[in-house]
């Protein structure tokens, strides 16, 4: 199957990354890895890499909602 999708230029590496990090928010990474049939470290290194990525997000968000509007915002 994999072959096929890289013929007509599907890249699975593209698709599984995100998908990876999703999982990674929502599962603990000993689920994580006993679902996928990953290894705890990879897991372990993924989950550490979404919480901070959604750290940033969120403090990304709190300041944006803060933020006092400006002129162009106004129009």
């Amino acid at each position: 199957m994999g072959e096929r999708l890289r013929k007509i230029g599907i890249r699975l590496t593209a698709s599984r990354s995100p998908a990876l990090f999703q999982l990674a928010t929502e599962l603990p990474a000993a689920v994580l890895a006993r679902t996928l049939g990953i290894d705890i470290t990879v897991a372990v290194t993924v989950a550490v890499k979404s919480q901070r990525a959604a750290g940033d997000w969120d403090a990304y968000a709190t300041a944006i909602s803060r933020r006092q509007p400006t002129q162009e915002d106004t129009k």
